[in-house]
């Protein structure tokens, strides 16, 4: 395969991935936005979702504070934003383009579909119910192009990098999601396990479609230690840290064998996937929960180099 065709394929899958993320980000803050006051506070959620983004900084060039109006145009329509939804499914669509030989019809129809839909909601729902019903279409629209790749491709070297795309994609998010939680979301004056708090964390297991699971799980109450064990150690919760680290050292596995050598690229992805496996989460919040996360993320980042440099180029 061209190095030109990997790198649309990979790219392609992650767009869409953080499509979706993005609307999960989103629907949690609108939630959050509705609690009570008694317990919500003075906690700007809203500036929570663009960190939990990563576009903090560009956010803060852009407009002069963070309420729903700004956030929601900056992380689904602004086309300034290279992240925002409307800027994640054009450019899905462009390297579907460009490979469009590689794809199934469904998953082209599905890719090519969203877009054009895109185009109706314009700049933006006019009413929360329509940009809740529009944050569902993101959700459903990922999900609808990610299980046609899934019933669809052949299980070859272009499926194999459509997944590392996805799986590079989910590990980074899910890390970010957790990171804002534990760093910077709960203000200091509010108390670790009081009402906020704990919304806040129920909030972040809906965000990733965890919180039936949390239950199935630990059968009890919501607890920080615990949606930390599901959404980083816990092989069987498809989004967690672990889970995305099995599935890339898996599908590098593959590329390496069809392609007959190794390289830096299963090394470093072994090397996280062996820490997360030996970690324990008492030794996590001993060492810091903010650490071990920046840590992961930057390795996650190592990683997305290491590929690059020697499939995609």
């Amino acid at each position: 395969m061209l190095s030109r065709t990997a790198d649309n394929l990979y790219w392609l899958a992650r767009y869409v991935e953080r499509a979706e993320y993005l609307a999960r980000i989103l629907e949690v803050t609108q939630r959050l936005t509705t609690l009570p006051l008694a317990y919500v506070g003075t906690s700007n959620e809203w500036e929570s979702a663009v960190a939990t983004a990563g576009c903090a900084h560009a956010f803060a060039a852009a407009y002069p504070e963070a309420n729903e109006e700004a956030v929601t145009d900056f992380l689904c329509f602004s086309t300034a934003n290279p992240s925002s939804i409307r800027s994640c499914f054009e450019i899905a669509r462009t390297n579907a383009r460009a490979v469009r030989t590689a794809l199934t019809v469904e998953m082209w129809d599905a890719i090519n579909g969203t877009w054009l839909e895109l185009k109706r909601f314009g700049n933006g729902p006019t009413s929360r119910e329509e940009f809740m019903r529009f944050l569902r279409w993101v959700q459903e629209s990922s999900l609808r192009f990610d299980g046609s790749a899934y019933r669809t491709m052949l299980r070859n070297d272009a499926y194999w990098f459509s997944r590392l795309g996805v799986y590079m994609e989910r590990a980074d998010n899910t890390a970010r999601i957790l990171d804002v939680k534990y760093h910077m979301l709960l203000p200091a004056h509010e108390r670790v396990g009081g009402p906020l708090d704990y919304f806040q964390w129920t909030a972040i297991l809906r965000s990733v479609s965890a919180l039936t699971a949390y239950h199935w799980v630990y059968r009890e109450s919501v607890k920080p230690w615990l949606i930390a064990d599901l959404l980083i150690l816990r092989d069987e919760m498809p989004r967690s840290l672990a889970s995305c680290y099995e599935n890339l050292v898996l599908y590098l596995d593959h590329i390496a064998r069809a392609y007959g050598r190794q390289g830096p690229a299963q090394r470093q992805a072994r090397a996280v996937r062996a820490r997360l496996e030996n970690s324990r989460m008492e030794e996590i919040f001993q060492q810091g929960m903010h650490e071990f996360i920046g840590e992961f993320i930057d390795n996650n980042n190592r990683l997305g180099a290491a590929i690059t440099e020697q499939f995609l180029m």
